[in-house]
């Protein structure tokens, strides 16, 4: 049987891609953040992860706000990487699994979840901006993705709760999937910034700090937070940190942090953190 054997907490800074495609690795604004990924693309390596499910938002480039849904799950044998305005980037089209994709969609509508099912439609930094930080792609990928959007773009949001609740969904469907294969959840986005306003610019270390500390120790609580709370506390793009919650759930009641590395450079703390669960 499938089953999940981590999850991966990262931001999906557009700026990471374009610094990547430059070859700035080493260059010491960028080193700090870059050299942060190698302990996680390390540990996938070692563990022979088969599928990344990746919790992400579409911004705008594939879903617009005349039709913008809640949930939606990719399923194709490949999605080309978006061009957002700097040119196509470098990489090979991100691989699908269509058996197992299809079994998530099956299995998340009969558990209640009304998503859509998307194919052939480009994934843009959500995902494509963490996704070479921890995985190699010469010449390919060395495994598949499920691509799961969520809207934190256009109110009415889904709630943190019902975010969570989406995970422990995605794990039911993984551990009903036949298959041994080995997967790790990723949740992207945040944690606080805003990108507009008044308050353009703004970032809480505090903040963060405690949402990853809750996030490890005390998920439920962060699930009770109103997108209100989130949007106060850590700006307006900070309702993001909505699918770190769904990462969070798809893992186990009891998890240990294996890394974390914390770089705040830009508009947003670029930050990244791996988890595997605790044993009974």
């Amino acid at each position: 049987m499938a089953k999940i054997i981590g999850g991966i907490g990262t931001s999906h800074v557009p700026t990471i891609g374009v610094a990547y495609d430059k070859g700035k690795q080493q260059d010491p604004a960028w080193a700090p953040l870059f050299q942060g990924y190698e302990p996680v693309a390390k540990w996938l390596a070692e563990k022979q992860a088969d599928v990344l499910v990746f919790f992400y938002n579409d911004h705008a480039t594939t879903f617009f706000f005349d039709m913008y849904p809640t949930f939606a799950l990719g399923v194709g044998d490949t999605f080309p990487i978006a061009d957002e305005g700097a040119g196509l980037r470098p990489l090979p089209p991100i691989r699908g699994d269509v058996a197992l994709q299809a079994h998530i969609a099956e299995s998340l509508v009969n558990d209640e979840f009304d998503i859509t099912v998307f194919q052939d439609k480009p994934i843009d930094h959500g995902c494509a901006s963490p996704l070479p930080l921890l995985w190699p792609h010469t010449p390919d990928w060395p495994g598949t993705v499920v691509p799961i959007a969520i809207n934190v773009l256009q109110y009415p949001l889904p709630t943190g709760r019902r975010c969570y609740r989406l995970g422990q969904a995605v794990r039911r469907a993984i551990e009903s999937y036949p298959e041994d294969l080995r997967v790790v959840v990723v949740g992207t986005g945040g944690l606080s910034h805003q990108i507009h306003g008044e308050r353009a610019g703004y970032n809480d270390e505090a903040w963060d700090r405690e949402f990853l500390s809750l996030l490890e120790n005390q998920p439920e609580t962060l699930t009770e937070l109103k997108h209100v709370d989130y949007v106060a506390r850590g700006g307006a793009e900070s309702v993001e940190q909505i699918m770190w919650l769904s990462m969070r759930g798809a893992l186990g009641p009891r998890i240990k942090r294996l890394h974390l590395n914390y770089y705040l450079a830009t508009t947003t703390a670029m930050t990244v953190a791996l988890y595997e669960e605790e044993a009974a």
